[in-house]
């Protein structure tokens, strides 16, 4: 009887070393954490060409892109708005399972979080009054200039992204005599452009083609890519180590091969910017 009871025992406890075991590997993948939701919780901020509404519906080339990838791995993607300063918080709370919004890969992000492929080219944009554009161009001294807070605009203008070899003018010596102030979106750096409580933004030149000109809001203003401050490449960020990036690699691999990303770049007038491998 007693060796009955010993061996039921060991039994039990190596089902329970079994199942500690299997929990443990389940919570050290980022991936299964997601999967087991059903869902992955996307981090975005609102412009147009990556994520916007219209007629009330989110529509946009990463909103695209997400819900095709997510079809892909069987998960439903849930879009979030978030404070874009605060995105790593976000990203590390879970409040949020990735940003995937027109994000700029730096070596400071990539030391931060797990980060995609790269799958477009941007550059920083200059944006004003297209009447005050040869002004403004030939000298900001004094002037008033605005940029998405934790944006790569500003971390360009403050220095605290380095310049690369990429780079023929330094934003940051470029606007060593203006009169910086931070915002919380591109989309409010633009509304303080029009509003005329800022002289120029600097923003993504993604957005400002897409969002500045002829037939918007911001018909009087003009996107100036005169300076070249600089290369950048958008990917997605994960949780550092995590294992999704990997899995969502491999599915936009496949949208690419089967012509779905081509398709959506070009829909939103993004097929000139497109990496391709």
């Amino acid at each position: 009887m007693k060796k009955t009871n010993i061996a039921i025992a060991a039994l039990a406890m190596s089902a329970c070393l079994l199942t500690a075991g299997m929990v443990s590997a389940s919570e050290d993948s980022d991936w299964a954490y997601i999967e087991g939701k059903g869902k992955m919780l996307v981090g975005i901020t609102m412009f147009a060409p990556m994520n916007y509404e219209e007629d009330n519906e989110l529509i946009g080339f990463d909103t695209e892109l997400t819900k095709a990838v997510c079809e892909k791995l069987g998960v439903e993607p849930e879009f979030i708005e978030i404070n874009w300063d605060s995105k790593e918080i976000e990203l590390n709370s879970k409040n949020i399972d990735c940003i995937w919004n027109g994000m700029c890969i730096t070596e400071e992000r990539k030391e931060n979080m797990s980060i995609s492929d790269p799958y477009l080219l941007n550059t920083q944009a200059l944006v004003m009054k297209t009447d005050r554009e040869e002004e403004i161009m030939a000298d900001v001294s004094g002037l008033t200039v605005v940029a998405e807070q934790g944006s790569t605009g500003e971390g360009k203008l403050l220095g605290t992204i380095e310049d690369d070899d990429t780079v023929v003018v330094s934003a940051e010596e470029f606007f060593k005599n203006s009169n910086y102030v931070a915002v919380d979106s591109m989309a409010k750096a633009l509304m303080e452009v029009k509003a005329g409580t800022a002289d120029l933004a600097i923003i993504d030149s993604v957005c400002a083609l897409a969002m500045v000109g002829e037939g918007t809001d911001y018909a009087d203003m003009t996107v100036n890519l005169d300076n070249n401050f600089g290369e950048q490449k958008y990917g997605i960020a994960f949780r550092k180590g995590s294992d999704t990036t990997e899995k969502v690699n491999a599915a936009i691999k496949e949208l690419y091969e089967d012509g779905t990303v081509g398709q959506i770049a070009e829909k939103y007038g993004l097929s000139d910017i497109l990496i391709v491998d």
